[in-house]
């Protein structure tokens, strides 16, 4: 029943696709129409309207009150097919040349073409693999588009939906070809569900971490410096040290030892691995000026340590062979797909990797899998995992059959650990499957964060080897895992889900102190209850401002600091402290005073053992 209901979801929004392109050729007649699928939580429409019409959020309004008309009428979805000459003609009468590409594609292409093109909802194939001779059409009202379907029954079947954002979008996705507007719409089977939609992107904006970034003092981006390159600023660059050493203590446990390597890199070292092939359009190149050699900016650190590994010949009893490494690489990513910190060209990875027997796999994953469940147990958010197939094209290094053993492995492994999973095909690495990490944040997002990936094709490209108890030369098994991922993607992530609240452990400052006044007493007390903290590791600062008291407490409310001390004369006289806890950090109502031995060193304690709540 879910899957019919989810079904039943995908044609309403396809519907709602084509409705929404009903409205705009009333409204704007001359509108050449390109592709208008169903994406997550609704749908949009490629559309040009000359160069001389541009559509903007302010004529959302109106098109939503066409599209009301043509829901209100209630008037069915109605499928025909016709000859693919036939439709070529009819997108010429109807001067729709974006539909006469795509159909003199498909008729020149066949049925490979229809598969590649399948997300822009093409027309049915109902002939043979040879060549494509009928394509499906459907109609409602006074609109006809090439389409595959499915769709409801009748336009007053679609469920709620509202008009978001407009953007320009390349034909085809070709910077080369025209650029054309991509209007968005989100669609619920429910009103309600649609109002708890809209809501939750309300406080996703609220939440932003590019907009939380800024207020934080987190991170900042620099036109000099380079679109995707993002620099962390003191306040932030404690984010990223202390998730990163989070990371890595877990893997140290388990036996990783860190490794170093370049940041450039001769070309022939991908080339061996594979990723030339594969991604050599999304490296950076570099130039050198004392020698020949191709060299590029690193992308991904596998290759490398396949090379340590090799530096020395390895036995049965040296394996596993575990190695980690926290380093930026660099990738060429497209400039209309960079945000904040969720896409950027320079990348920090905890990467590992173990090179172990076959018989070392199990126990060697049970350990990466424990220690991603850890990690996120500890950053509070709920976990899934995606066990990531191979599919059926030739994207993929290996035979058929090394990928069906890998592939069980991962499977049992999950199962083995008791973690809820899903499976999809065509998710793969192009040299082995994978276990992704799906983590749900505190708005009900999922990302894809850690990920475990099994490769029996690297250490067959670089020839490892290690020597079996018999004596002979034996292949090792390659694991790759990072459990961030990437930490600039992991935060932008953890930044929304905390809404920039940190627990004591990760918090850029974890006490700050206010003066009430100016006076040298008041202000020598606090520089010494400063020094105190500093001295057994605790992140603190005075604000001795010239500012109210009021302020003081409201600016560190505002910067979202986990306790707050003021000192004053009581203080001073006592020493006795009498913290203002942040409210989601607070188990109790009442605020109570503690030496300042006792509340430092609980502090201390929380941000040892990493906890989610105040001990006080």
């Amino acid at each position: 029943m879910p899957d019919q209901n989810q079904d039943q979801l995908h044609a309403m929004r396809h519907s709602l696709a084509h409705i929404m392109a009903t409205a705009i050729q009333r409204l704007w007649p001359q509108t050449k129409f390109g592709v208008g699928p169903v994406v997550e939580n609704g749908f949009y429409y490629d559309v040009d309207l000359g160069p001389d019409t541009k559509v903007s959020e302010d004529d959302f309004n109106k098109i939503e009150a066409e599209m009301a008309k043509v829901i209100t009428g209630n008037v069915p979805f109605e499928k025909s097919e016709m000859p693919v000459d036939e439709a070529i003609a009819w997108a010429q009468g109807s001067h729709q040349p974006y539909k006469e590409e795509l159909l003199n594609d498909l008729k020149r292409a066949g049925t490979t073409v229809a598969k590649d093109l399948d997300a822009a909802e093409l027309g049915t194939i109902t002939s043979g693999d040879a060549a494509v001779e009928n394509v499906s059409f459907y109609r409602n009202g006074d609109f006809t588009d090439l389409c595959r379907g499915p769709h409801v029954e009748s336009t007053g079947k679609v469920g709620a939906f509202k008009l978001m954002r407009v953007a320009g979008a390349y034909w085809r996705g070709n910077e080369k070809n025209a650029q054309m507007q991509r209007m968005y719409g989100v669609a619920f089977a429910t009103p309600k569900e649609l109002r708890q939609h809209l809501d939750m992107l309300a406080e996703a904006k609220k939440r932003d971490h590019r907009k939380l970034g800024q207020e934080l003092d987190l991170f900042v981006f620099s036109d000099l410096v380079g679109s995707g390159l993002p620099m962390f600023t003191p306040r932030g660059t404690v984010l990223r040290d202390e998730v990163a050493a989070f990371s890595n203590e877990l893997r140290q446990r388990h036996g990783f030892q860190k490794v170093w390597t370049p940041h450039i890199t001769k070309k022939d070292l991908y080339e061996t691995s594979g990723h030339w092939a594969k991604f050599k359009d999304q490296l950076f190149l570099v130039t050198s000026q004392e020698t020949s050699d191709e060299l590029v900016m690193k992308p991904m650190n596998c290759p490398h340590h396949t090379r340590i590994y090799a530096s020395q010949p390895r036995s049965y009893r040296d394996l596993p062979v575990r190695y980690l490494e926290t380093t930026t690489d660099y990738r060429d990513e497209k400039t209309g797909e960079l945000g904040g910190l969720n896409r950027v060209r320079a990348l920090t990875q905890d990467d590992s990797h173990v090179f172990c027997r076959q018989d070392q796999i199990e126990r060697e994953i049970d350990n990466l899998l424990a220690s991603a469940s850890e990690l996120y147990g500890v950053v509070g958010m709920d976990l899934r995992v995606r066990l990531s197939y191979r599919d059926d094209s030739d994207a993929y290094l290996g035979s058929q059959e090394l990928w069906a053993t890998t592939q069980a492995q991962l499977k049992q492994a999950v199962i083995a650990n008791d973690l809820t999973y899903f499976e999809e095909e065509g998710e793969a690495a192009f040299y082995g499957p994978k276990i992704d990490f799906m983590v749900t944040d505190a708005i009900g997002r999922e990302f894809q964060v850690a990920t475990v990936q099994l490769d029996f094709v690297q250490p067959e490209r670089f020839g490892l080897e290690y020597t079996s108890e018999d004596g002979m030369p034996q292949r090792p098994v390659m694991i790759h895992c990072a459990l961030l991922g990437s930490i600039e993607r992991f935060l932008s992530v953890y930044i929304e889900h905390t809404a920039g609240k940190f627990p004591v452990w990760v918090a850029p400052e974890q006490v700050r102190l206010i003066s009430v006044n100016q006076e040298a007493v008041t202000v020598n007390f606090a520089a010494e209850l400063e020094q105190k903290a500093i001295a057994i590791g605790l992140r603190i600062t005075t604000d001795n401002s010239n500012e109210s008291v009021g302020k003081k407490i409201r600016a560190a409310e505002l910067w979202k600091v986990p306790y707050t001390i003021v000192v004053g004369e009581k203080e001073v006289a006592g020493g006795d402290l009498t913290p203002r806890i942040r409210g989601d950090l607070a188990v109790a109502e009442v605020a109570k005073s503690y030496s300042v031995d006792e509340f430092f060193g609980t502090i201390a304690n929380e941000a040892k053992m990493r906890v989610s709540k105040s001990s006080l």
